[in-house]
């Protein structure tokens, strides 16, 4: 009788899991990080939905792009966290994913519309940022404040690769939208500027803080990690004329088997319980400023002046021009 109860109380436990629905999320790998949004935001959500939430982390964004186009609609994933408004033209052409259909007012600058609108039906922001040099004043007194100032210096620099990282692609737009033809031509100023090329932010912020190069391309709110969660003043980011806007989004795939759930995760991501998670984990602004706002020590965002975005429907031809002009003046 012992071997029988034991048996049926196994067969019980089995069936409990195997009804527990999965939801799959592709994202990238700081996001799944001990130190990223991944643990709390895993959490906080299984804490309602009643599944298991399966973060799966595929390097950095414009990877995770590459993964799920190799993977198409075989994809095991439900969602895609990651990509930014620099990937999202791509990402709709390959016909992966489905209407969001959550109506939203966000807090996100938006440089071609009214301030808080989002017509997006495929993707929905959660957080934004600028991208920016970040360095040690420390070790680096007299930052270059421009990108003028910094090709005319010795200053070394890492920063990661346009076809496999969304801060890459980024830094790629913010030269070619600033100089127009003049991009290959600062692209040359800046090639003996750049110690090594990684695939991915992660691996170019360690780099930096090895000491390995005097500035990292990150963002202007990368140094508040430094003053909370280590009361580190030390690191800055660098102050240019403009900085180039990144807004993150995430997009429900429609092959996904758990679309009720996935539209359910989509709908937690703009709540509150997600976007309060934002700011101390992911070290960005949050699409939709939460009750208790953002800290102290996260710098004002810049006028709106100052910021620089490309539109999602001329990103993918400018950066194949802007591609070309950059492996051209680095493999020199």
């Amino acid at each position: 009788m012992k071997y029988l109860a034991f048996a049926t109380g196994m067969m019980a436990a089995t069936a409990a899991v195997a009804e527990t629905p999965v939801l799959t999320v592709y994202t990238y790998d700081s996001f799944v990080s001990d130190w990223g949004p991944g643990p709390a935001v895993e959490a906080a959500f299984e804490e309602t939905c009643g599944c298991d939430l399966k973060l799966v982390g595929a390097g950095d964004g414009a990877a995770l792009l590459a993964r799920l186009k190799l993977e198409g609609a075989r994809s095991d994933a439900d969602v895609v966290l990651g990509l930014d408004t620099s990937l999202t033209g791509a990402a709709a052409a390959t016909g992966l994913f489905a209407p969001h259909g959550q109506t939203v007012t966000t807090d996100v600058p938006n440089p071609f519309g009214e301030a808080g609108s989002w017509d997006d039906a495929n993707f929905l922001p959660y957080d934004w940022g600028y991208f920016a040099f970040v360095y040690d004043t420390t070790k680096l007194e007299n930052a270059p404040a421009s990108f003028e100032e910094l090709a005319a210096s010795d200053v070394k620099i890492v920063i990661q690769d346009p076809r496999s990282s969304t801060p890459g692609l980024g830094l790629l737009l913010w030269v070619k939208e600033q100089y127009g033809d003049g991009a290959a031509a600062m692209w040359e100023g800046l090639a003996d500027n750049v110690v090594t090329v990684t695939k991915g932010w992660s691996e170019a912020y360690g780099l930096f803080l090895e000491g390995e190069a005097d500035m990292v391309l990150s963002y202007t709110t990368s140094p508040a990690y430094h003053i909370i969660a280590e009361e580190d003043q030390s690191k800055a980011a660098a102050a240019f004329p403009s900085h180039y806007m990144q807004i993150e989004v995430a997009g429900k795939l429609a092959g996904t088997d758990q679309p009720e759930l996935a539209d359910q995760f989509l709908s937690f991501m703009v709540s509150d319980g997600f976007q309060s998670i934002i700011p101390t984990t992911n070290w960005m602004y949050p699409a939709f400023t939460p009750a208790a706002g953002v800290p102290d020590a996260f710098a004002a965002p810049i006028a709106p002046e100052q910021a620089r975005l490309i539109a999602t429907d001329k990103v993918q031809a400018i950066r194949d021009e802007a591609l070309a002009e950059w492996l051209g003046a680095l493999s020199q």
